[in-house]
C-alpha cells in the first residue's frame, strides 16, 4: 500500500504511523503534510522517507531544509500551503489518503483524492461537515472508497456489516458527556478554558476537547453520519454514553440492535481503515479488560443545556453551506474562548448568530464552501468583538 497523510503531526496523524509500523502489510509512505510542527516532522520524515513533505508556510518549509542533513539521506521535496497538500495527492500518487488535517485547509486535496478514485481514510470532520454533500456526490461518481476513522462512524460502519442497508431503522452515536454532565448550565458562565479542556476519556487537541465540552463534536459527528451513510436527520440519534466503551449502535428494522465495543483508543479505527476488509491480529493491550467494565449507563442528551447540538440538527436540514458556517463559527468562537475573550456560553450565542446572519447560503462547489467558510469566519469575529468590548 502506498500512502499520503495530511496532519502527520497531530494526534490522529501520529497515532497512524503507529499503526504504520505495527500492521503486518507493509505500507510505503508517499507523502507528510503538517502545519508547523517542523522537528516532528522532521522526525517522521527520517524514519519513514516520504518523497514529498510540506508544511504550513514559506517559513516552516525552510525551517525543515535547514534541519535536514546530509546524513539524514536525500531531503525530500519541500512544499508549503494549500499546494503542499494537494501535491501530497496529485504528485506523490498515493493508493489511500488519511486525511486527518485540522480544519478546512485538508478539504480541497480531500477531495482531489475522492476525485481520483483513491481510498481515503477520513479523520477530519470539516469534510463531510461543511461539502458533505458535494463529497458524497463525488464519491459516487469515482467510485471511491470513503472509510471513517473517527470511532463513532468506524463503530457505525462495523455495525452496518450485520445486516442489508434496508435493514437498519436508525443509528446511535454515543457521547461520553463531556467534564460537564452534571455540571448545571447557570454554573457555566464561571467555566474556565482549563476546565473544559479537562476531558474525562479522550486525550486530544485543543479545539475538538471543547467541542466535546459543547457537544457541538457530537453534532459534527451527526452530520458525518448523514451524509457518510446516506441517513436523515431523524434516523440519526445520539445518546450519552459517560464510560465511552460503546462508540455506536446500528437499530434493524425487527428491533436488534448490533454495537461495537473497544477501548477508547484510536489506533483501533485507524488499523481497521487501513486493513480493511481484513482484520489484522489486535494487540492485547488494546483489548477490552471486561474485569473493569462494571456498568454501561445511557441517557438522553439535554438539547436545551447543550444548544450547539440542536444546531447541528438544524444545520443538516437547512442544507447548503449550514454546515461549513456552523464549523468556521464555532473555530472561531472556541479560539476566543480558549484566549479567554468570550465566556463558555458565548461560544454558541456566537455560533447562532453566525448562522441566523447567514441562513439561506448555497454552495455549490468546493470553493463556494470555502468562501462561505471565510465569510462565516470574518462575521464570527465581528460577533467576539462586539462581545469583548461589551465584557470589557
Amino acid at each position: 500500500m502506498k500512502l499520503s497523510l495530511l496532519g502527520s503531526t497531530g494526534s490522529i496523524g501520529q497515532n497512524t504511523l503507529q499503526v504504520v509500523r505495527e500492521i503486518p502489510e507493509p505500507i510505503e509512505v508517499a507523502a507528510l503534510t503538517a502545519g508547523r510542527n517542523v522537528q516532528v516532522l522532521l522526525e517522521q520524515a527520517r524514519e519513514f522517507k516520504p518523497a514529498l513533505v510540506s508544511l504550513a508556510d514559506a517559513e516552516t518549509a525552510q525551517q525543515f531544509r535547514d534541519g535536514w542533513s546530509a546524513a539524514d539521506g536525500p531531503c525530500p521535496q519541500v512544499l508549503h500551503g494549500p499546494e503542499g497538500n494537494m501535491a501530497a495527492v496529485v504528485e506523490a500518487e498515493p493508493e489511500t489518503l488519511v486525511s486527518a488535517a485540522v480544519g478546512v485547509v485538508g478539504l480541497p486535496a480531500t477531495f482531489e483524492a475522492v476525485r481520483r478514485g483513491l481510498r481515503v481514510a477520513l479523520a477530519n470532520k470539516e469534510v463531510l461537515v461543511a461539502a458533505g454533500e458535494l463529497v458524497m456526490a463525488e464519491t459516487r461518481r469515482s467510485g471511491a472508497e470513503l472509510l471513517p476513522v473517527d470511532s463513532e462512524h468506524n463503530g457505525v460502519h462495523q455495525c452496518l456489516r450485520a445486516g442489508r442497508r434496508d435493514e437498519v431503522d436508525r443509528i446511535i452515536l454515543t457521547a461520553s458527556g463531556g467534564p460537564f454532565r452534571t455540571t448545571p448550565s447557570a454554573e457555566f458562565d464561571a467555566v474556565t478554558p482549563a476546565q473544559a479542556l479537562n476531558h474525562p476519556t479522550w486525550k486530544m487537541g485543543a479545539r475538538i476537547t471543547i467541542d466535546s465540552a459543547t457537544l457541538m463534536n457530537k453534532g459534527f459527528e451527526v452530520i458525518e453520519a448523514c451524509r457518510l451513510f446516506e441517513f436523515g436527520a431523524d434516523r440519526v440519534q445520539v445518546v450519552v454514553h459517560p464510560q465511552s466503551i460503546v462508540h455506536a449502535m446500528v437499530e434493524y428494522c425487527d428491533g436488534s440492535v448490533i454495537a461495537q465495543l473497544c477501548p477508547a483508543d484510536m489506533k483501533m479505527p485507524i488499523r481497521y481503515a487501513l486493513s480493511y476488509p481484513a482484520r489484522e491480529l489486535g494487540l492485547e493491550d488494546r483489548r477490552l479488560a471486561w474485569d473493569r467494565v462494571r456498568q454501561l449507563e445511557f441517557e438522553p442528551p439535554d438539547f436545551k443545556k447543550f444548544p450547539l447540538l440542536r444546531l447541528a440538527y438544524d444545520s443538516i436540514e437547512a442544507g447548503g453551506a449550514a454546515g461549513a458556517i456552523l464549523n468556521a463559527a464555532d473555530e472561531v468562537a472556541v479560539e476566543a474562548f480558549l484566549a479567554e475573550r468570550l465566556p463558555f456560553p458565548g461560544i454558541w450565542a456566537v455560533v447562532e448568530e453566525t448562522l441566523s446572519k447567514l441562513s439561506g447560503a448555497r454552495a455549490e462547489s468546493i470553493d463556494e464552501t470555502l468562501a462561505h467558510d471565510h465569510e462565516a469566519r470574518a462575521v464570527a469575529r465581528e460577533l467576539v468583538e462586539r462581545r469583548a468590548v461589551q465584557v470589557g
